[in-house]
């Protein structure tokens, strides 16, 4: 993307500097739209998590292959999000945002009516692709609708909020749903959501001008092939072991591409990911700690789902209301987010929130087959609820911060980029670590929980890793900035 583009908030229609009723008005339609269309896309990450117990049996999936019903969709969201971003700049933000939406919903539809593992991946990768074009556009609307300042920070925590609670609310609904009438429900639902929200955008959105430029298409398929033949050798390493011909083959070429990738951008007159967004200290601290802080995460909801219904056995039901502790005080604490963030700052808040969240994560790892639910999963889960309420939004403003109106798309796209990529790399980490902690010694409930527990040591791992890169990174320089200003 080059600099002598024209600014993307000069071609906005309504000014974001105006005052009056009718801009603030504007600006709050902008808001309700692009966050319940960003509530869709994390929702359908959680949603599918407290149904893949029954996902497992009503379609056949392997112990490792349930793995792919999030990574296909997380590869495909993470990998083209850069590409969806530069769609939105050269096309126009609004009709990128519609197409996307109307990939996702077919997707959706596509989901639940399908009636094999290869269907039903097949159809959650489009609706990764859908994804991956809406979701840079709503990041990007929010920082060229909202004034720079408090309305601006208003927004983005909200925003912060929905990527938060959006995962917890996913995880109950689809316990409900999975156990009162069908896991395939939970997609049906984003067919009338997507249609009407398709029908409200044109009327609310604002539209950018449509601009000269290229697409970097090399660009996308390198970064794209590259995190699909790493995150496909992670997990073939659970089935097949490091010496495996074919896992050592797949990371090899992702490491491969990936070098490819960086080289590309470097040379590219339009990168699809400008590499001058990471001059920043605070903005690549963001992005490295949201990857390894949605790496730890995703592990979280991913095998302790597993934990409630195959060793406590929980129904998908049960599973859903196990987690309020976590979503409840999610909640509560985003909400908190701006006074929380008058208070400490956003840099010592960040990092306060993924400490949190580490002691919880690192206590949670302890769970066994005699664990109880209060002690062994209530009570931590309060701590990694309060982490991720106070990390999300201070982390995403973290990310856009001091980023030129041309780069908006671009940003956005990155902070969307680290969050998939983080989650879909951190649970292949994870899933080698559930399947080296294998033993002979233990089987039935007593293995599946000690796995589960060396799973949730790598998530805890994952989360102290984050908070040291924000600590070194965002914190530090924030703090040296005080002290010279």
């Amino acid at each position: 993307m080059q600099r002598k583009d024209p600014p993307v908030s000069s071609t906005v229609p309504m000014s974001t500097t105006t005052t009056g009723t009718e801009p603030r008005l504007h600006r709050t339609a902008v808001l309700a739209v692009v966050l319940v269309s960003y509530l869709m896309i994390v929702l359908d990450i959680s949603i599918v998590i407290t149904a893949l117990p029954r996902l497992h049996d009503d379609l056949g999936f392997s112990a490792t292959g349930l793995s792919w019903v999030q990574n296909a969709y997380l590869l495909a969201f993470g990998g083209l999000l850069l590409l969806g971003a530069r769609a939105g700049d050269l096309l126009g933000r609004r009709r990128v945002f519609i197409a996307g939406l109307g990939l996702f919903t077919a997707a959706s539809l596509g989901i639940g009516l399908a009636q094999s593992p290869a269907m039903l991946l097949l159809a959650r990768a489009v609706q990764g692709v859908g994804a991956a074009t809406l979701a840079p556009s709503t990041l990007a609307l929010l920082t060229t609708s909202f004034p720079a300042g408090p309305e601006r920070t208003r927004a983005i925590g909200y925003y912060g909020a929905t990527a938060g609670v959006g995962a917890s609310l996913g995880l109950v609904l689809g316990g409900v749903l999975t156990d009162l009438i069908s896991w395939r429900v939970g997609f049906f639902l984003n067919v009338p959501i997507g249609i009407a929200m398709m029908f409200v955008a044109p009327r609310v959105l604002p539209e950018t001008e449509r601009r000269s430029g290229r697409f970097d298409v090399a660009g996308a398929l390198s970064s794209t092939a590259g995190m699909v033949a790493l995150v496909y050798g992670l997990v073939r390493s659970a089935e097949a072991g490091w010496s495996d011909p074919l896992t050592v083959g797949t990371l090899v070429a992702g490491v491969v591409l990936l070098t490819l990738f960086v080289l590309d951008e470097w040379r590219a007159a339009q990168p699809i990911m400008p590499l001058r967004l990471f001059a920043s200290r605070e903005r690549t601290g963001a992005y490295l700690g949201r990857l390894l802080f949605l790496g730890g995460m995703l592990g979280f909801w991913f095998y302790v789902t597993q934990y409630l219904q195959g060793v406590l056995g929980f129904s998908p039901l049960e599973t859903g209301f196990a987690f309020l502790p976590t979503t409840v005080v999610n909640f509560a604490v985003a909400l908190a987010v701006p006074w929380l963030t008058r208070r400490l700052g956003n840099a010592r808040l960040l990092a306060g929130g993924i400490l949190v969240a580490a002691i919880g994560m690192a206590w949670l790892s302890r769970v066994s087959a005699d664990s109880s639910y209060l002690t062994g999963v209530a009570l931590p889960m309060l701590l990694i609820g309060a982490g991720q309420g106070g990390v999300l939004a201070p982390i995403t403003a973290a990310g856009v911060a001091g980023v030129a109106p041309e780069d908006a798309g671009a940003a956005s796209g990155l902070v969307n980029v680290f969050h998939q990529i983080g989650g879909s790399l951190g649970l292949g980490i994870l899933v080698t670590v559930f399947a080296a902690a294998g033993s002979a010694a233990l089987d039935g409930r007593d293995l599946l929980a000690h796995q589960i527990g060396a799973a949730l040591a790598g998530g805890a791992v994952l989360l102290a890793l984050a908070f040291v890169v924000v600590l070194a990174l965002v914190v530090r320089p924030a703090a040296a900035a005080q002290r010279t200003s």
